[in-house]
Parts: C-alpha cells; structure tokens; sequence
C-alpha cells in the first residue's frame, strides 16, 4: 500500500507511514494495511520492529473523511479495526518500539501508546485533541491511560494541549526523549538491547505481559506462574539455565 513502506535490515524490520501530505492520517485502509503488516511480521523469524514516519507529522490520527456521514455500523467497524490494530501490536512476539520524530495525535498518541516501546525526539509532541472538539478520544485514551494512569491521561484528553517529548517521557508515554540528531541511534540501541536473548523466551514474555498486566495481582500472579512453570520446559529456559550454571555464553535456537 503507497501510505506505508516496509524495510528490513538484518533481523529487524521498519515499517514506515508514508503518506506526509496526508499527516499520516490513519484512515481505514492504512489501519487495515497495517494491521496485515504487523501480523505478517509477527509470523516472520525477525527479531524486533521499528514504527517510523515520513514527514512533518508522526500522525495525525483517524481520518475524519471516514467518519463524516457514517451511521453507527460503519463508525463502529472503523474503531473495531484501530483496537484490531493495537492488539496485533502487543500480540505479535517481537518488540516494536515507535521511532517519534514529530507531533502524535490522537489515534496517532495512542499508536506510541500501544506500542511495547518508544524513543520520542524532543520535537516530537503528543496530544489527544478531541477534548478541544465534538468528538472525545474515547478509543485513544485506553491506551493512553494504561501509559500514563488516568490523571495525566484525562488532563491531556480534557484538555486537548500537546505535551513535550521530555514531559512525555516524564509521564511515561515514551521510554526516553534525545535530540533529534540521536533518535535514530536511540531507537537502534533500545532494540538491540530489547532483542537480546533467546526469541521464544521474549515472545512469551511479551504476550503473558500483556495478559497479566491489567489484572488483579492475585489473579496476574496465578498466570505469571503457570506461564513462567511451563517456560522452564522450553529450549531457550533449558539453554539459558545451562549456559548460566556452566559459566558459559548461551547458545540460543
């Protein structure tokens, strides 16, 4: 699809918006095109992802032309599409971390959100405008707000404002915010650091996060022990356990 570009280096892929003149709207066909993208990924042997974009902005969000006239049905499939989106994000086993180099709105913000990391440069902003509007970032604050918690989240959708890549980063919106000249070499190191390790072992580790995380804590650590019990069974656990006690570098599959 022309509105993304996808480019991969080793083990790491790079999937860019690539519609600048159209703020990187995230219009139904970019969210369906991504969601394929992102899925396809998840099936690949890479090791890791990169969320990019071209242009003055990272993205501006939904794309109101899909919005304008529809009835409740089609409103419905279009958000039913975005949260598809976001959970192939955090459902696929290698870590994806948004590479934000200009302002994020909307479902653009909750995009970085979703993402399991993300390097902001300290151009960047970030903001859910529909607090300014008709139309409350209902869908984008559940991302938000699992990033940030609900005062800092509700501030920015009541409010509407953009924050700072540093007070992002404040929050904990984005990982870290560094000069726009170092964002590239900041979202590398992030991901080679995230990436290291046994494939399998972080796949898992990712996925039962993400089912654990929203939890009660009794109930988080009745999963997080049946998955971690059944990891022991895997390779990767058997390798990495024998590697340590040998003193030895592990010799992952």
């Amino acid at each position: 699809m022309d509105a993304l570009t996808q480019h991969r280096d080793g083990d790491v892929v790079t999937v860019t918006l690539a519609r600048p003149e159209r703020r990187n709207v995230l219009a139904l066909a970019v969210l369906e095109a991504l969601t394929e993208a992102f899925a396809a990924i998840g099936r690949s042997d890479a090791r890791g992802v990169v969320l990019a974009a071209d242009g003055p902005v990272f993205s501006a969000g939904h794309d109101f032309a899909d919005m304008a006239g529809a009835d409740l049905a089609t409103a419905r499939h279009l958000f039913r599409t975005c949260t598809d989106l976001m959970e192939t994000v955090q459902g696929i086993p290698q870590p994806v971390v948004a590479r934000v180099h200009a302002l994020a709105t909307a479902a653009g913000c909750q995009l970085v959100a979703t993402c399991d990391l993300a390097v902001a440069a300290e151009s960047a902003g970030f903001a859910l405008p529909g607090g300014r509007g008709g139309l409350f970032c209902h869908t984008p604050a559940v991302a938000v707000a699992r990033a940030v918690g609900p005062k800092r989240a509700l501030e920015m959708a009541l409010t509407g404002d953009v924050i700072t890549a540093a007070t992002a980063a404040e929050w904990g919106l984005v990982n870290r915010c560094v000069p726009d000249d170092e964002l590239d070499a900041a979202v590398a190191d992030l991901l080679a650091r995230a990436t290291r390790g046994g494939r399998e072992a972080k796949g898992l580790g990712k996925q039962a996060f993400y089912a654990q995380v929203g939890r009660p804590q009794a109930d988080a650590y009745t999963l997080a022990i049946e998955v971690m019990a059944a990891a022991t069974q895997t390779d990767d656990a058997r390798e990495g356990i024998s590697a340590f006690l040998d003193k030895r570098p592990p010799s992952f599959s």
